[in-house]
């Protein structure tokens, strides 16, 4: 771990920080045998572990409180295991010896008699604690039925083996940029764990389009079909096999035609809709199969010249003075969402934001130290984080799903652009692009979107307050977006985001591949 002091208690160096070790049966604590304030132990809904559960009082402020002992200092999981009938949620702050650790949202858990967890990551010292949870609105916190007290959970892990038993390779989707974020989530954590049976799962999924010869059943005339090409790649540098080769050149190979702006960026698609735009979301989607092409497959100065190109391309016309990305702009300004006279959408989504600081850093990650564009993208990615960190929600750790008007009751923290708001912060102070000082930023992203995991009565993770997929829109259009669970577009960002915050290194690595390739 990169962040080990322990005081009497440490909220993970007093904040949230990923651990990866198996979860042990650990101790549990009945909730009956805490300390209630404003609330009543109860039995009447069956399926709890002890002689009953508490059912505080629909207030804010009402709690329960474990006494607990560990024997020795080290990062636990406090899991809470919990029922909330209803259809809202109903978060509770968590606290250990009175320091904040976090406000799990405590999602329905599908009926008064299913059991669900919630969970939060912490770091104790040998002793006796003091572990509350506190009803944080009106509607009052969920019945509580115990504390468990566990070594840490491998959440990359749970997450992964939750979404394999709910989907086979043939069932999880068909070839799309969603499905492709998750898998290439699951791909980091196989090359933590070395669990083939991850392995096994993508390349299933990939040999469902790429038959024998290498063929591919795919036009690749918009960004958005270019994102799961990067697995095409990871199959040939795992396997060898000539065939994913293939089909990752014809990719490549339609860059030569593919259409552009007046200065070179690439549309978001060939269809009229969105023809002469560029949008935040294409940067991932396109640039970082186009920078790694370069280095597993060859051809690199093309791809790291213009992968690079494109990055300082969109963000010359999407970021704005205070670091952050709209979401899309026009040259045409045909669109109904286009301003008059700057071509801009009207409103800075977070998830385009997101993807475009993640494809910048995942770029800089390829190309060689000496390139000549380097400098630019990182003060690209300088500037975007100085906005994320001015914009990051205080009381939750997570961004709005429009970032700058927080203060508006009907928009919403959204989980995967949390993640990857968190992701881009962390690998910014891991490269050094940054001050450290924003490594506090990640750390409480990283706490906030542990927030919104719970684990179902099924014992399978969930991943709550996902926008499903959103195209360029108002204000209006993008708070009244669905807020999935398990969506794709989240779990894959867990997952990038989760892997990195444990393994990031503290200082530059090295550039990849000779400067000669150039």
């Amino acid at each position: 771990m990169r962040r080990a002091a322990i005081a009497a208690v440490v909220l993970l160096s007093g904040l949230a920080v990923p651990v990866h070790a198996a979860a042990a049966a650990g101790s549990t604590y009945q909730a009956e045998d805490a300390t209630i304030f404003h609330g009543t132990v109860a039995n009447d809904h069956a399926g709890f572990t002890g002689s009953g559960f508490v059912d505080g009082a629909n207030e804010t402020g009402s709690y329960v409180e474990w006494t607990v002992s560990t024997a020795s200092a080290g990062p636990v999981t406090l899991a809470f295991r919990y029922a909330n009938g209803t259809t809202a949620e109903r978060p509770a702050a968590v606290t250990v010896d009175g320091a904040a650790a976090g406000t799990p949202i405590f999602a329905p858990s599908g009926g008064w008699t299913s059991w669900g967890t919630a969970a939060v990551d912490v770091t104790l010292a040998a002793g006796t604690h003091h572990i509350r949870v506190t009803s944080a609105n009106t509607g009052g916190p969920p019945n509580l039925d115990a504390l468990t007290v566990a070594a840490p959970t491998d959440w990359s892990t749970e997450m992964v083996r939750s979404t394999m038993a709910r989907f086979t390779p043939s069932s999880i989707g068909g070839w799309s940029y969603p499905v492709g974020l998750y898998l290439l989530g699951q791909y980091q954590l196989y090359k933590r764990t070395g669990n083939a049976a991850y392995l096994t799962y993508i390349k299933n999924w990939v040999d469902r389009f790429v038959d024998s010869s290498g063929s591919i059943g795919q036009s690749f005339n918009n960004l958005d079909s270019m994102l799961a090409g990067r697995l095409l790649l990871v199959m040939y540098a795992e396997t060898g096999q000539a065939k994913y080769k293939t089909a990752a050149t014809k990719i490549r190979n339609r860059f030569n035609t593919y259409p552009r702006t007046s200065d070179g960026g690439f549309w978001h698609s060939t269809s009229d809709s969105r023809a002469w735009q560029l949008w935040s979301d294409g940067t991932f989607m396109a640039l970082p199969f186009l920078a790694e092409y370069g280095k597993v497959v060859g051809d690199s100065t093309y791809a790291w010249d213009e992968a690079t190109k494109q990055l300082v391309v969109y963000a010359s016309h999407l970021q704005q003075p205070n670091g952050l990305m709209k979401h899309a702009y026009d040259e045409k300004r045909a669109q109904s969402w286009a301003d008059p006279t700057t071509g801009l959408a009207p409103e800075y989504w977070c998830r385009a934001i997101g993807w475009f600081g993640m494809a910048a850093e995942q770029v800089l990650d390829v190309i060689p130290a000496n390139h000549p564009r380097r400098a630019a993208v990182i003060g690209i990615v300088q500037n975007l984080v100085r906005g994320e960190a001015a914009y990051q929600d205080p009381r939750t750790g997570r961004w709005f799903q429009v970032v700058d008007k927080g203060s508006r009751s009907d928009n919403w923290t959204e989980t995967s652009c949390s993640s990857m708001f968190t992701y881009t912060i962390d690998v910014a102070v891991a490269r050094g692009y940054v001050a450290g000082t924003y490594q506090a930023n990640a750390d409480r992203g990283y706490r906030g979107v542990l927030d919104e995991l719970s684990t179902g009565a099924d014992g399978r993770t969930n991943l709550a307050n996902i926008s499903i997929g959103t195209n360029v829109g108002s204000y209006s259009y993008y708070v009244g977006r669905t807020r999935a669970t398990n969506d794709f577009h989240g779990l894959g960002a867990f997952l990038l985001m989760n892997e990195q915050l444990s393994s990031a290194p503290r200082t530059p690595p090295p550039a990849p591949g000779p400067a000669t390739e150039r």
